[in-house]
């Protein structure tokens, strides 16, 4: 009851739309930002600038000196809470990155995507993934390039609710939907629903297995339990099939704003983190939920390499706030338990990155800017 005490304490304190983290946590700043290494061991990382800009910045040793930060758009980019910029990159070192732009009317947004084919040096106007102009909310996207090279977006949308409110018919939540460019990211093909009764201010993970991209969202099952399910995009845009990922029969009327992460081992087994009512947890190919810190951990990562695997999450101790991880040499038989990194002021969530066999993190602070750390 504690820990369920304390996550409704955070989602009324925080905006619908872009909370970020349990009770205690400080979150002004928007911070949001993914990183990603290039084939050639580059560093990018992408966010939010001072003035709400979508900001670049690359770093050629591994995070410890970055370039100035590259002005991609001047528009206005949502950074807070699960909302972020995410980058990925193309088989011929193409850039993609995608973002959501806020429109006028409140806890509304567009997705937005742009794409540089000459490593950073420019890149092509913004344009809107999704074919659907209502001035509701598309965000929350996931990006992904699979083994031939085509570009998935996901977002999450309330096209379906709004029509259903219209009819005057009952509809739980938000609808997850994707596109796909088979262009290297110049056009996007139609708007595809993966599925219905999504969680409206989670956010997805996106990774590949052989080279296919699957997507782990947060889902509604049977009215309000607020479970994980997991699909395979298909590059046709077909409706994918949907398995259920987490059991938890989690029972809120409200949304966690906290969603999962997702990776998937060389042989295909699937690594992933979660949070629930019960807390923060990790689970790899055994399926055993391993439980992640205390009442105040929140938005981890996992990251696989051979048999090392990593996981990292955010904890409050009532005056600081500390990623604290868990890792494993031995494909998760055994752990070590350690704490990466601390500040006393704003951050954004850790998110981990890998260059070749090495895993990183990379953490977006108030007071220190990035924090890069291997493990």
């Amino acid at each position: 009851m504690k820990r369920y005490t304390l996550l409704i304490s955070a989602l009324l304190a925080a905006s619908p739309a872009y909370a970020d983290h349990p009770a205690g946590h400080k979150v002004k700043a928007q911070l949001g930002s993914s990183a990603a290494f290039d084939r050639h061991g580059v560093l990018w990382l992408v966010g939010r600038g001072d003035h709400g800009q979508l900001e670049l910045r690359q770093s050629s040793d591994q995070g410890q000196r970055w370039s100035a930060a590259q002005t991609i758009t001047h528009e206005q980019v949502l950074a807070a809470g699960d909302e972020r910029p995410r980058i990925a990159f193309g088989l011929h070192d193409e850039i993609y990155i995608t973002y959501s732009r806020p429109l006028d009317k409140p806890y509304t947004s567009e997705v937005r995507f742009v794409r540089s084919a000459d490593g950073g040096q420019h890149f092509s106007a913004p344009m809107t993934v999704h074919s659907d102009r209502q001035v509701i909310t598309h965000g929350f996207a996931s990006l992904a390039v699979d083994a031939d090279g085509r570009v998935y977006v996901t977002w999450i949308d309330k096209r379906d609710l709004q029509s259903a409110r219209d009819s005057g018919v009952d509809y739980s939540a938000a609808a997850q939907y994707y596109a796909v460019s088979s262009d290297g990211g110049i056009s996007f093909g139609s708007d595809n629903k993966i599925a219905d009764h999504g969680c409206e201010c989670c956010r997805s993970a996106i990774a590949l297995q052989d080279g296919r991209p699957v997507l782990m969202w947060r889902q509604l099952f049977n009215g309000n339990i607020r479970d994980h399910a997991v699909a395979e995009l298909q590059a046709d845009g077909q409706p994918p099939a949907i398995q259920r990922a987490t059991f938890d029969n989690w029972a809120l009327d409200a949304c966690p704003h906290q969603g999962p992460s997702l990776t998937f081992s060389a042989d295909g087994s699937r690594h992933q983190t979660w949070f629930t009512g019960e807390g923060l947890f990790y689970a790899g190919p055994s399926g055993t939920p391993v439980k992640l810190g205390n009442e105040q951990a929140s938005n981890a990562d996992v990251a696989v390499s051979g048999q090392q695997v990593q996981v990292v999450w955010k904890e409050f101790d009532g005056s600081a706030t500390h990623i604290k991880a868990i890792s494993s040499r031995d494909g998760g038989a055994t752990w070590q338990a350690r704490t990466l990194a601390s500040t006393g002021g704003a951050s954004g969530q850790p998110r981990l990155a890998k260059d070749g066999a090495r895993i990183y993190l990379v953490w977006s602070t108030e007071a220190d800017s990035v924090l890069t750390v291997a493990l």
